[in-house]
């Protein structure tokens, strides 16, 4: 199967050296109180060798974009829109074509390593398995050398011994760079990571970071980090996409994001950090008022807008859905009714002084 096979009827709007390319994604599950709206018209692309951070609060979509890219969700979910590997269309493709792809072309690092795991394999059989379905002819004793490589490459230990031990043989941080070795064991294209350094130390955050990384540089893969943590993203990602609510906010790089927030949740997410370099100690972070919405009942207009310090209500906040929009630069932009008055303001700004 061609990757440009079936690229015809792809829309003009898709970059064509996009490796991967998502398109108006939404998901919804239908449940006993209604439709959870669980992702809401979400668009981007991923590139070659780019890591591409998504964040926001729980329950902003941020994992279930991920899964229906991959084809994971279930048969209850209704997903509308498009995703394109590499210019081919993913949505309705066969089962048997969409598998091929699937831990092939592209992987995924899922959320919780202890669950993913089978505890009643060795992690070497494990990650020997996501091998052998791709690449059934393989010599038993080069499959095992395989494996071990994968192993040592992610920085596990005496990956010789280590091959043959079960997952609950595994520390936290060795069975997520175990989830790593298998994710990456056919060489990938895309690598989607959903929250991999999720209840680990610092320490251990940054190991698996930095074997993320040294797999980018061996690979050239392109990579989807989904996280809420702002200092993970500020050290690997070249462009961040915020969602709140099953939308994307505000899209742009690193820098932009980070010094240039347009819209008003970045703004706050930024503002609630601590940070090491402030000389001032008597200032309290902000915080963010009441609580992400329901996904069964999502406010009117902007999604954010009862949290928000700049809306202005009735309208237009509380009455129109705010479209991603540039001020400045086109590949900024941001889903506010007055960014213009955001794009003025630094997170410090929003700080207060402790009691």
């Amino acid at each position: 199967m061609s990757d440009r096979a079936e690229s015809r009827d792809v829309p003009a709007d898709v970059a064509p050296d996009a490796v991967l390319s998502v398109r108006n994604l939404r998901v919804d599950f239908p449940s006993d109180d209604g439709l959870v709206h669980a992702v809401d018209g979400v668009s981007f692309d991923v590139f070659e060798n780019e890591v591409v951070g998504i964040v926001g609060e729980s329950g902003s979509g941020k994992s279930v974009t991920s899964m229906a890219i991959m084809g994971l969700l279930p048969k209850r979910a209704r997903i509308e829109g498009d995703v394109y590997f590499r210019g081919l269309p993913m949505a309705g493709m066969p089962d048997k074509d969409l598998r091929r792809l699937r831990g092939a072309r592209i992987a995924m690092v899922f959320q919780d390593a202890l669950t993913a795991l089978d505890p009643v394999y060795t992690v070497g059989d494990q990650i020997a398995e996501a091998i052998t379905v791709h690449d059934k002819g393989i010599d038993k004793r080069v499959l095992r050398e395989r494996v071990v490589e994968l192993l040592n490459l992610v920085g596990i230990p005496d990956p010789h011994q280590r091959v043959d031990q079960y997952p609950h043989e595994y520390s936290g941080g060795m069975r997520q760079r175990a989830m790593i070795a298998m994710s990456i064991a056919n060489e990938p294209d895309v690598l989607i990571a959903d929250e991999p350094t999720t209840a680990l130390d610092v320490t251990i955050q940054a190991q698996v970071l930095e074997v993320m990384e040294r797999i980018q540089e061996r690979t050239n893969s392109a990579i989807v980090l989904i996280t809420h943590d702002l200092g993970v993203v500020a050290g690997v990602a070249d462009r961040v996409i915020v969602m709140y609510a099953g939308r994307a906010v505000e899209v742009g790089n690193v820098d932009q994001i980070f010094y240039e927030p347009q819209h008003p949740y970045t703004l706050g997410l930024l503002a609630s950090l601590p940070r090491l370099d402030e000389e001032r100690r008597d200032v309290r972070l902000h915080r963010i008022k009441g609580q992400p919405p329901s996904l069964l009942h999502v406010p009117p207009g902007c999604a954010f807008h009862p949290r928000c310090e700049f809306a202005h209500c009735p309208d237009p906040c509380s009455t129109e859905i705010p479209q991603l929009r540039a001020l400045d630069e086109l590949d900024h932009v941001a889903a506010c009714h007055f960014s213009e008055e955001v794009v003025k303001l630094r997170p410090d700004d929003l700080k207060t002084e402790a009691l």
